[in-house]
């Protein structure tokens, strides 16, 4: 894991990046199969956010990156149900609660572990059988149960846009993930907030940032291609 990225100047791209980022948005830097050396060199650029897609590369990298101290990390990946402890264990953001299923046992697991992990509720608000989530409905009818999960910190909603949307397409997506989020505000639930909209990515981040994004989640365009 200590190879260098098939890219070239990375605090560059980092710095060129935040150019056209509003100091509203947090910018979370996707380093899956991204080795800890560049990881090191994204950090000297100032970054502080790190997305990880899957728990067992991500715990690797975190015994060679123990020296950073102030990193978040966060877990943008689906998340197997045996696998849900030792997230909480190692991320600070889980972006990816999928299913009430999974929410229910990372309730029970965190107050097991005397901890609060922040979440983000994935939803799906287009047919797309590679990506996991709610449907709007979905999740509407799961909030009374979900707002009894009162050891998870429900901050928000996550989603991940369909291929190959035009972009017009892409921006109303991402304004129906924002609106959903709003309805979800309004009706004022005692353990739910939706401050956060974790959406976008390389391709499509200025039209989720548009909408109304709060953190974005970047890697090729600060890395470059990844080495598969």
């Amino acid at each position: 894991m200590t190879d260098a990225p098939s890219c070239d100047r990375i605090a560059e791209r980092i710095a060129a990046f935040r150019q056209t980022l509003p100091a509203s948005v947090k910018l979370i830097a996707v380093t899956k199969q991204v080795p800890p050396a560049a990881m090191r060199e994204a950090y000297a650029a100032g970054v502080r956010d790190f997305g990880e897609s899957r728990v067992q590369e991500a715990e690797a990298k975190q015994a060679e990156l123990a020296d950073l101290k102030d990193v978040t990390w966060h877990l943008i990946g689906h998340l197997q149900a045996n696998k849900a402890q030792k997230a909480l264990q190692l991320f600070q953001w889980i972006h990816s609660v999928d299913s009430l299923k999974l929410a229910q046992r990372l309730d029970r697991l965190a107050a097991s572990l005397a901890q609060k992990p922040n979440v983000c509720l994935q939803v799906k608000l287009l047919p797309d059988p590679t990506k996991y989530g709610w449907s709007a409905e979905e999740l509407i009818a799961d909030l009374p149960e979900l707002n009894q999960c009162q050891s998870l910190n429900i901050r928000g909603l996550m989603t991940i846009a369909p291929l190959g949307l035009a972009a017009d397409e892409l921006l109303n997506f991402f304004k129906q993930t924002a609106q959903l989020a709003a309805t979800i505000q309004n009706q004022h639930w005692n353990h739910i907030q939706m401050h956060e909209l974790s959406m976008g990515m390389s391709g499509d981040y200025q039209l989720a940032v548009q909408a109304g994004a709060t953190m974005i989640r970047i890697g090729r365009s600060l890395f470059g291609d990844r080495p598969f």
